[in-house]
């Protein structure tokens, strides 16, 4: 890794770093005034939280190797390895500091997406133990199984190479580890948490639209460092071929990601305008978010206007996705379910459709479709068995759930000691008169 490379990952982390905050407003106006801190607070909680068991076992966990011996489960990493970044280098390769500065933001931003599935109800204590457990158990074993040489990589002990002759899964940067992972997270959650109170009966509207509208834009922004970033040179960085290969393809990921995003946020104010007859904000900031998740396992491998076909239709099924929820009763606060398990699920089957070498519209068969279906199968299985036990584990010892009464009147005060907006004693002069 030249220079030049290592500036621009080390660029790419600080954007994808970004993207929590970001993510911290976006969540933050979509909840109730009464709530907003502590939904903010939990997107901040997972930066902390994240990063320390990065640097202690995630990176090893994820990067190291097999846990289980060469080529044999390919599950996750020996924790121990390179345990506290022990043995991990300076010296710009793939063994990295650097490479450490990238992956970890992607830890935090996965962990952080959860939240928006309970929000208004959660004890922040909670979802702090539940962070570090469920980065532990199903982000860093994912992790390794996709990009770190386990068996849903195209190594030659992974799934593709023992099935479809070599037939490599493609998850760009994050379709798999990352929405599905989150979304399917979201659900279980939300299922073992149960209903905020007053769910379906009266109406809970965004409180801020401004900030979501924010929001959506840092994600925006951060995610051409989370997509463009990820880029994986197919030579080593100081053969010839590298900078033409580095400019080639971040270039065209960066068309790929606007394009998919662009659409989706049109495919899902057609959706409003035709049902509701209004294009809201809201609408236009979750498909900006929905188009951004689409395209983000996809980037690499789709032309520019696969892209702009994949975030359509991304932008199109989310916005129906959202409303899902009333008719099964399950409470995702904020929609982690409707734009990340099906945005993600989108993206990861579309490639197996949409891309150029190997997909099934360039008359290459159906194999990398299928693979891409059974990555996307496993992810979904694996963080739903994981996710339920830990949050089934935690409801029996810690609990989940504020108290009612804290609930109904706002959890900010409770949970933190502060209000987001103190209108009290706002009125007259704050001076005495007659002195």
């Amino acid at each position: 890794m030249d220079t030049g490379h290592a500036a621009w990952v080390l660029t790419s982390a600080s954007l994808v770093l970004l993207m929590t905050p970001g993510l911290a407003f976006f969540y933050g106006g979509m909840t109730r005034s009464k709530s907003v801190l502590n939904m903010m607070m939990m997107s901040f909680g997972a930066i902390g939280v994240v990063t320390v068991v990065y640097i202690l076992w995630g990176y090893s966990m994820s990067y190291g190797t097999d846990a289980f011996g060469e080529g044999k489960a390919g599950l996750f990493g020996n924790p121990f390895e390179l345990f506290g970044l022990s043995g991990v280098g300076d010296d710009a390769g793939s063994g990295s500091y650097i490479t450490v500065a990238f992956q970890v933001t992607f830890a935090i931003i996965t962990t952080a997406l959860i939240s928006g599935a309970i929000a208004d109800r959660t004890k922040f204590s909670t979802w702090m133990v539940f962070s570090a457990i469920w980065v532990t158990l199903s982000y860093f074993p994912l992790a390794h199984m996709v990009w770190g040489g386990g068996f849903l990589s195209g190594e030659d002990g992974g799934l593709a190479a023992r099935i479809f002759d070599g037939v490599a899964p493609i998850d760009y940067a994050g379709g798999t580890v990352v929405h599905i992972n989150a979304g399917v997270a979201g659900l279980v959650l939300a299922l073992v948490l149960g209903i905020r109170k007053g769910f379906g009966k009266e109406p809970m509207r965004p409180h801020n639209l401004p900030f979501t509208m924010l929001g959506a834009g840092l994600l925006w922004f951060g995610w051409f460092g989370f997509n463009v970033g990820s880029f994986v040179p197919s030579v080593a960085p100081g053969d010839s071929a590298f900078a033409a290969n580095f400019v080639g393809e971040t270039g065209l990921v960066w068309v790929n990601t606007i394009a998919a995003t662009a659409a989706a946020m049109l495919g899902w104010l057609l959706v409003e305008k035709l049902r509701d007859g209004k294009a809201t904000s809201l609408g236009a900031a979750s498909g900006v978010v929905a188009g951004l998740v689409a395209v983000t396992p996809a980037c690499g491998a789709l032309s520019p206007v696969g892209s702009l076909v994949l975030g359509l239709v991304a932008g199109l099924l989310c916005a129906l996705a959202v409303g899902l929820k009333y008719k099964f009763g399950y409470d995702d606060s904020l929609d982690v379910v409707g734009v990340h398990l099906v945005g993600g699920l989108v993206g990861t089957v579309g490639i197996g459709i949409l891309a150029t070498s190997g997909g099934l519209f360039y008359g290459d068969g159906g194999k990398q479709l299928v693979i891409q279906i059974v990555i996307a199968l496993f992810a979904v299985a694996w963080s739903a068995v994981m996710t339920t036990v830990i949050a089934l584990v935690l409801k029996a010892t810690m609990g989940w759930r504020v108290e009612d009464e804290h609930e109904l009147n706002g959890i900010d005060f409770s949970e933190h000691g502060e209000t987001a907006y103190d209108v009290a004693a706002t009125g007259g002069s704050p001076f005495k008169t007659g002195a």
